[in-house]
């Protein structure tokens, strides 16, 4: 095999040209502005939206790392002063916009789970397992130091949630009895709602005063009036509801998670400790926790832990007609609240990011949090966000502008082959800075070029090495007109690499049926589809042939197959601008006689005249014969009861491969020539017959008795037969 340019006849030449003015291709592009594509690079200070494209995300930085791992809940009071309930271990603590942490509560329970916050400036706190509401209030203020006395105690296993409405009533959510208390301001508590799922996970109050609640087990959101009287507004497709939250209009937001089971009323939640729930369903997550005391580990269930599927948002408009906004596969929504803008905002482990919500389909991927999940929100100074954090417990502000600056680095593109790089183009608005570099390994900390800055007021031309893996980089800085990319593309030119054939196979005596279906199909600059060959059929009178190529830049090929016969020089064409990998042609085009093929590869058709590169390749000898043998000197005689039967049969090319006969148009049968061995263009053919016992003929038909009809055949090693017959008459 040889890979070189090769000298071809001026009508391929000819075509080729053609075919590289309909479709060259030798400049190629690589563009990302999809989400899915820009999701891939590292952001710092980046938001992506849904539809495509980059902007800064707004202002996050974490103001406190708790002692605690897990942070279930969060409430903020007037001052700007966030509360965070914690466990592992098990605490409340005050957090000031500064981020100095006081540690206001310590129980003896395993964590805190539920927060709320009063105007008076009374926290609640709710624990678990076995939970029970305390009521926090400080001592004094110029001593900072704060309270605890047990405020209501609802004899349930497990507390979820609580709110508080503008009577200052306190609504309790527990499981595993699916019960709501009511805790009047004076103390009085009494039993709001039961439902008949097992536990009450998520509460809001909406403008008009009414409790809307989320259950586990059939993925249920209620409206309970103040009376107490319920209404199932919407069952989810997901059987755990795990947020809640609640518009100026009345939108109602609920975040779902977890399958849901026809039939199945089973939390998502298993109670492994043998102090919990025996009923509950065994296999889905836990956590275990350490409780301050010392005391041995136990395992805790937490919200959406064990829960499959992915999480999905709906909206339930007043008028109570529903809507599914959001989805995903990956994220588990743990928090819902608002941003200043009035934008819906989902907090998600386990990765820890944030999403803001706009419509159905339309969102914005905001940070990605150094915390595994996002587990709760509270209003902070400034129409910014409090959020907390699990693993580790940590307190983060989401702020309600956006960051000074925010960089991205793309995926590392590979043009796997050594190109050189040309120019960039961005769609943008704002002060954006645009870099690239390149290198020829896939990591780019080992020794690629420099970040290089792209100048479009000049020829926007990226100026960096030739090399087969480049990356581009943004820097967006904020300013009047908010700075946003949409898309980036770099334009390359990949080094040209000769095709490569690997084998050529001749088949004589088959045919390749017509493709069916295009070949050489363009699906990206990077990867082609073309055509396999098809089954051969058996064709005595065609010849077949096909061929394997590799071409590293993935070019489009097209094919050229000559032949050259025996103790010949000169290469004949027999067929150009081919584009499958396979070929079928009669035999007859060929004399009788030895040959060889050759195929020609070219990459011409995506590539000017002058850089296209050839390879070729000759196949294996191979012989064709048409012509079939000649029978001689066939003569038969009657010898007492046997007949003696000779003749010879002669091939001008190939060697003789059997023969046989037929006695009186009986079945063929084998004969082997004198000297037993068939392996000569000439054989001679010497045998005798018995006569088979004389048969009366029909009284219609006029025979002389005793006649006899000899017929012989002989096949050369091509399969070409020759027929001679003689006639035998009675004496």
């Amino acid at each position: 095999m040889t890979r070189k340019k090769f000298v071809l006849p001026v009508l391929v030449i000819f075509v080729l040209a053609l075919s590289v003015c309909v479709s060259a291709e030798g400049t190629r592009t690589w563009e990302q502005s999809k989400f899915d594509e820009l999701i891939k690079g590292t952001a710092n200070g980046i938001a992506f939206r849904s539809e495509g494209g980059l902007e800064l995300a707004p202002a996050f930085k974490a103001i406190a790392t708790t002692p605690s791992t897990y942070i279930w809940a969060l409430a903020s009071d007037a001052a700007g002063n966030v509360y965070a309930a914690a466990g592992s271990p098990a605490r409340v603590y005050l957090i000031t916009p500064a981020g100095k942490i006081t540690t206001i509560f310590e129980p003896q329970e395993l964590q805190v789970q539920a927060l709320a916050a009063a105007k008076n400036g009374v926290v609640y706190a709710a624990t678990a397992p076995d939970g029970k509401v305390y009521r926090l209030a400080t001592t004094g203020p110029a001593t900072g130091a704060w309270s605890a006395s047990l405020y209501f105690d609802p004899g349930a296993k497990y507390i979820w949630n609580l709110a508080l409405d503008a009577k200052g009533n306190l609504y309790v959510a527990t499981g595993d009895h699916g019960e709501i208390f009511k805790v009047a301001a004076d103390g009085q508590h009494s039993l709001f709602f039961k439902s008949d799922e097992v536990h009450i996970r998520a509460l809001a109050l909406d403008p008009k005063g009414n409790l809307i609640a989320g259950s586990d087990g059939s993925g249920l959101v209620y409206r309970i009036a103040p009376s107490g009287e319920a209404f199932v507004l919407y069952s989810a497709p997901k059987k755990e509801i795990t947020a809640l939250a609640v518009d100026g209009s009345g939108n109602i937001y609920a975040a779902g998670a977890g399958e849901k089971h026809p039939g199945s009323l089973a939390p998502s939640l298993s109670f492994p400790s043998s102090s919990l729930s025996p009923s509950a369903p065994a296999g889905s997550a836990s956590i275990t926790i350490t409780p301050s005391s010392g005391s041995a580990s136990t395992s805790f269930p937490s919200p959406g832990q064990g829960a499959t599927g992915g999480s999905e948002i709906y909206r339930i408009a007043p008028d109570g007609a529903p809507e599914r906004l959001w989805s995903s596969h990956e994220d588990l929504v743990y928090a819902l609240g608002f941003d200043r803008a009035g934008r819906l905002i989902a907090g998600t482990g386990n990765r820890g990011h944030i999403f803001a919500i706009d419509a159905a389909g339309d969102f914005s991927d905001l940070v990605r949090a150094s915390a595994s999940q996002i587990t709760a929100f509270a209003a902070a100074p400034g129409g910014g966000l409090y959020a907390s954090g699990s693993n580790l417990g940590k307190v983060f502000l989401l702020g309600a502008g956006p960051e000074a600056e925010g960089s991205y680095e793309s995926d590392v593109f590979d043009a796997h082959v050594f190109s050189r790089w040309g120019r960039a183009a961005m769609r943008s608005s704002g002060n954006v800075e645009l870099f690239a570099r390149s290198g020829n390994v896939d990591n780019p900390d080992r020794n690629w070029s420099a970040w290089t800055p792209i100048d479009f007021t000049a020829n926007s031309d990226l100026n960096v090495p030739p090399a087969r893996f480049v990356q581009w980089k943004c820097v967006l800085h904020a300013g009047n007109v908010g700075p946003r990319v949409d898309s980036v593309l770099l334009y390359y030119l990949p080094k040209n690499i000769a095709p490569e054939i690997e084998d050529v196979t001749v088949q004589p005596g088959f045919r390749y049926p017509a493709a069916s279906r295009a070949t050489n199909i363009e699906i990206s600059s990077a990867a082609r589809i073309e055509s396999s060959p098809p089954s051969p059929v058996r064709d005595r009178d065609a010849i077949g042939v096909r061929w394997t190529i590799r071409d590293d830049d993935d070019d489009q090929l097209v094919y050229s197959i000559y032949y050259r016969g025996d103790s010949e020089s000169r290469w004949l064409l027999l067929k150009d601008g081919i584009t499958d990998r396979f070929y079928s042609f009669d035999s007859s085009l060929m004399p009788d006689g030895g040959y060889t093929l050759m195929i020609v590869a070219s990459d011409a058709p995506s590539h000017s005249p002058g850089d296209a590169l050839y390879a070729q390749k000759v196949s294996a000898r191979f012989e064709v014969d048409n012509t079939a043998p000649i029978i001689s000197d066939l003569k038969a005689a009657l010898e007492g009861k046997q007949i003696h039967v000779r003749f010879r049969a002669n091939d001008s090319f190939s060697t003789i491969k059997r023969a046989e006969y037929s006695l009186d148009g009986g079945d063929w049968q084998f004969v082997e020539p004198v000297g037993k061995l068939s392996d000569s263009k000439t054989e001679d053919y010497d045998f005798v017959v018995p006569v088979p016992p004389p048969q009366p003929p029909p009284p219609v038909i006029q025979a002389e008795a005793g006649d006899h009809v000899v017929v012989v055949r002989a096949y050369d090693r091509f399969d070409n037969p020759a027929t001679a017959k003689t006639l035998i008459r009675a004496k």
